[in-house]
């Protein structure tokens, strides 16, 4: 497979590469995402094998705008959405209650984590597409990737397009909170803390 680097504003050509059951790599505010339309299990299978990612290890849900969380998930819980509207656009997770009509290969579980990252070619890409299934481009256990550059180096070969939108301000994956029970609970430490969290409760 032959990987090639195209700016991040062509998106008709990562669009096409989408509707056609591909994977893409593309910048996010946090670290560069590996992604594939969210509904096609597929390309989401195309991501673990890219990655050497274990299957049993669910990946995330981008979405573009707070209207499409409805697509992916339900019975939301309050808690998910106050902190959707305190930290969204931005590097927090929510683990919330999975729409049945997500792909086995998104996640094994009855929950599933989404976010909307604070990034212009990110947006631009996942309002263009809906909601995709993404997870840091790199192999697994390997340093998650800032640029197009680190991105390829590690998956040269294994995926057919990166969107090259520069170095990635962010450097580390977002803060990952389980919303599904009476208190939040944090699952993987990132930019936001959990006081963070707990103030946007009060």
């Amino acid at each position: 497979m032959k990987t090639e680097i195209v700016p991040a504003t062509q998106l008709q050509q990562a669009l096409t590469l989408l509707q056609n059951k591909g994977i893409l790599a593309f910048p996010t505010d946090t670290v560069y995402g590996l992604g594939a339309l969210a509904f096609d299990n597929t390309a989401i299978e195309s991501i673990y094998i890219a990655k050497d990612r274990p299957i049993e290890k669910a990946i995330p849900i981008l979405i573009g705008d707070l209207s499409h969380i409805d697509q992916v998930a339900i019975n939301i819980p309050d808690m998910a959405l106050r902190f959707a509207s305190r930290f969204w656009p931005g590097p927090l997770t929510c683990v919330v209650p999975k729409k049945q009509t997500l792909p086995p290969a998104v996640s094994a579980t009855s929950t599933v984590a989404v976010r909307i990252p604070n990034h212009p070619d990110a947006l631009a890409l996942l309002r263009a597409a809906g909601p995709m299934a993404v997870t840091s481009a790199n192999i697994s256990g390997q340093p998650s990737p800032s640029t197009a550059e680190e991105v390829y180096t590690q998956l040269n070969g294994r995926v057919p397009l990166i969107l090259d939108g520069g170095k990635t301000p962010g450097g580390v994956p977002s803060t990952l909170v389980d919303c599904t029970g009476e208190k939040p609970v944090i699952l993987r430490e990132g930019p936001i803390s959990l006081a963070d969290i707990l103030s946007a409760m009060e």
